[in-house]
């Protein structure tokens, strides 16, 4: 199989299965490839929308993906939609009392580390005359000059180190790739695992469904000029 690829990196989650539907559902790729560390098992078996397993920390197994990737077609469009804010041992801090090494290296794993392998194995599968998108969810609680509220330090600050990666890949790509966008997308809050802890108010809680289709819609719209750009669901830019 030979043609246009879109390569969703923690496809097992909420939104990253969401993308999956979503884009499975266009015509312009030849396949739909999910990736991340366990396939779920209602997985769809359709040829065109594959999950592929793989530990995503392991640079030799996200070496040999880019070269299995590679041999099925172009890669038009990556998402990055790896993210950890809390777990069973781990929960946002309310002060500077409450930070540990512990929590932080399993945040910056997560949400930091792993973006950051993806775009360094995938990205040198864009095609370097044709457009194409990379894309990573990121948070607004990631932003430094939008930040008055304070708290939740280990998951703002790790979410602020993926969007320098993801500025720094896009000044990579504007001159290895000029037809390419990379940017880092806030999705808002949405109904997943994540977030259920912390949802307050349905109206601004958005299905899996409803934060794929507008992030898409914001991809969509974006030109190599937003390249480097940090933007929220609604397409409006969001400050570092």
């Amino acid at each position: 199989m030979s043609g246009r690829l879109a390569v969703v990196v923690g496809a097992g989650g909420g939104l990253g299965r969401a993308f999956v539907t979503r884009l499975a559902a266009e015509p312009g790729w030849s396949a739909v490839i999910g990736v991340g560390r366990a396939r779920p098992d209602d997985w769809p078996e359709p040829p065109r929308t594959p999950f592929l397993t793989l530990d995503l920390l392991d640079e030799t197994a996200l070496a040999a993906l880019a070269a299995q990737l590679r041999e099925k077609g172009s890669l038009g469009l990556l998402l990055i939609t790896t993210g950890l804010l809390h777990d069973t041992d781990l929960t946002p801090e309310k002060s500077m009392r409450a930070v540990s090494a512990s929590a932080m290296q399993r945040l910056f794993e997560v949400n930091t580390i792993i973006p950051s392998l993806a775009l360094k194995h995938l990205t040198p599968l864009l095609p370097k005359d044709e457009p194409s998108l990379v894309a990573a969810l990121s948070a607004r609680v990631g932003s430094i000059g939008d930040n008055r509220l304070g708290g939740w330090h280990a998951y703002r600050a790790s979410k602020a180190a993926l969007n320098m990666m993801i500025r720094c890949q896009a000044l990579e790509l504007q001159r290895e790739r000029p037809r390419a966008v990379c940017v880092a997308l806030h999705p808002g809050t949405v109904s997943t695992e994540l977030s259920a802890p912390f949802a307050r108010s349905p109206k601004t809680l958005f299905t899996p469904d409803d934060a794929a289709q507008r992030l898409l819609k914001v991809l969509s719209q974006l030109e190599p000029a937003h390249s480097g750009g940090f933007f929220a669901h609604d397409g409006q830019p969001i400050p570092w």
